[in-house]
């Protein structure tokens, strides 16, 4: 009795994850369901971020991205094992409403929270202008993720690799090609940007973060069903 008890609540479990995939538009999967191993912190979800309070459409720590993009990330997760690193999803898809959020927040000029971390050295009212904030994302089209890679190691599980500046910084210290890092720090990202152009994905030139899936199913497609 006791192992057909365990076998139907296992058969619920089941029924239940694939119910709640289902609730994700055609072509969209969740990660942890094709790629556990990697590592989430979705920052928008938190106050610890540019705007300083959680972001409209975040509602858990759950990265949503087009299947494509969760299986390319899964072969640059494997890549990278053998040398006991892997990788960090900072924000995958994003919807609309976030965007729009972020589009009333950057509006109001006297709101600057979080300038001191995130922005020290940009003024916010040209945000827009440099290309740090946009009106369309391509995170909202299911195929553009923000990362970095982390320690596998026992002692240092988890740890992030030093890029020589951190997410959502908006500087040119943050752009990829910058010559500000350290030889160390540019060696990091260009091992992140190396396997990640290994298996398909385009990086953003403001971001050493930011990649985009070049053969992205839905190129032309802004969705806005919440991060759940």
């Amino acid at each position: 009795m006791k192992a057909r008890a365990a076998f139907s609540i296992f058969i619920l479990l089941v029924l239940a994850s694939s119910a709640a995939a289902q609730d994700l538009p055609q072509g969209f999967v969740y990660l942890d369901q094709v790629a556990p191993s990697i590592l989430t912190e979705l920052r928008y979800d938190t106050p610890d971020n540019f705007l300083g309070r959680p972001v409209d459409g975040y509602r858990a720590q759950r990265v949503i991205l087009t299947r494509q993009a969760a299986l390319a990330l899964q072969k640059v997760q494997k890549f990278l094992a053998p040398f006991n690193l892997g990788l960090k999803i900072l924000d995958a898809y994003r919807p609309q409403q976030a965007v729009d959020h972020f589009i009333r927040w950057a509006k109001d000029l006297g709101d600057t929270t979080m300038k001191w971390k995130y922005y020290p050295d940009v003024d916010k009212k040209n945000l827009f202008r440099d290309g740090y904030i946009a009106s369309r994302s391509g995170h909202s089209r299911g195929s553009t993720v923000d990362l970095t890679i982390v320690s596998l190691e026992e002692k240092t599980f988890g740890q992030e690799l030093d890029m020589g500046s951190g997410f959502d910084f908006f500087s040119p210290m943050s752009w990829p090609d910058s010559p500000r890092p350290t030889p160390s720090q540019r060696a990091h990202r260009a091992l992140l940007r190396s396997a990640m152009a290994g298996q398909g994905f385009l990086p953003y030139d403001k971001e050493w973060w930011h990649f985009t899936l070049k053969q992205e199913p839905f190129p032309e497609t802004y969705f806005n069903f919440p991060v759940q």
